[in-house]
């Protein structure tokens, strides 16, 4: 994939969660017996941010009818010790603990009730990595995210920052293949001109067409320097897919350096 920039590569932080600006706006709840399961949500306890099941009950009992919620991985409880491929386990641990907690408190939401964790597929024993990770998160286990967003314009600060090139590495795809044995799901978390090499995976691993790919189209300051067309085209080649779910993210987000308007919002979400 050709750099985006001859730039040096930028940083673009969190920032910090802010509950009186959040507070300054409410807005009326649309449907509010309608059943939701959250798809996507983290559980961590950074310096400034802490987001764990007390936060996370008062965000799902704020008036929808939030009935589950999936948890997605983000770097959360590894082991300290032990072999190093076998650390990521200990976020499946954590959150199922967090999980039974919640269950202990009662309520209409259960909490975390599908957990995706991380394992690198490149390893040769990934299967091993999968099988522990199905036993911690005892019967919440539903699939991997093997983070993949990669630009030479960006500089890498999530729980796990890829190689270039990663989905086009055949150990990579060896492990992918095996998901479906374990009856797992797999999501991507990548940068919009990946795309097309997302869709090449999908396509080259019909092991996995049983399962559905998720992919988290992230475009972030690429959006603004290559354009909402070209990201709305490559949105379209992926979703011909069966397998395929698209969730672009954070259109509206300053900190994106994007220009966002509601008929560049459909352009990408159709």
């Amino acid at each position: 994939m050709p750099p985006s920039s001859s730039a040096e590569p930028r940083a673009y932080p969190r920032p910090l969660p802010n509950p009186e600006w959040l507070a300054k706006r409410t807005e009326e709840i649309l449907e509010p017996d309608l059943p939701i399961v959250d798809p996507h949500h983290h559980l961590w306890d950074h310096p400034g941010s802490r987001y764990l099941l007390d936060e996370l009950l008062a965000d799902v009992n704020s008036g929808h009818n939030i009935v589950a919620t999936v948890f997605i991985q983000c770097g959360s409880g590894y082991r300290t010790s032990g072999p190093e491929e076998m650390r990521p386990i200990g976020e499946s641990e954590f959150v199922r603990a967090i999980a039974e907690e919640g269950d202990r408190r009662g309520g209409k939401t259960k909490i975390c009730a599908g957990i995706v964790s991380f394992a690198d597929l490149r390893l040769p024993n990934v299967d091993a990595v999968l099988e522990g990770q199905i036993a911690a998160a005892d019967g919440r286990f539903r699939g991997i995210r093997h983070i993949a967003a990669y630009d030479p314009a960006i500089v890498g600060a999530s729980s796990y920052v890829p190689p270039p090139g990663l989905m086009d590495d055949p150990n990579f795809r060896r492990g992918l293949k095996r998901l479906p044995a374990h009856n797992l799901t797999f999501e991507a978390w990548i940068y919009h001109p990946q795309i097309k090499t997302l869709t090449e995976v999908a396509r080259d691993c019909p092991e996995v067409r049983a399962q559905p790919f998720r992919r988290s189209a992230r475009g972030r300051a690429l959006q603004a320097r290559r354009g909402i067309p070209r990201l709305a085209h490559r949105h379209q080649g992926a979703v011909r897919l069966p397998e395929c779910v698209c969730e672009a993210r954070r259109l509206g987000d300053d900190r994106q350096c994007l220009r966002f308007s509601p008929g560049a919002a459909a352009a990408v979400i159709g």
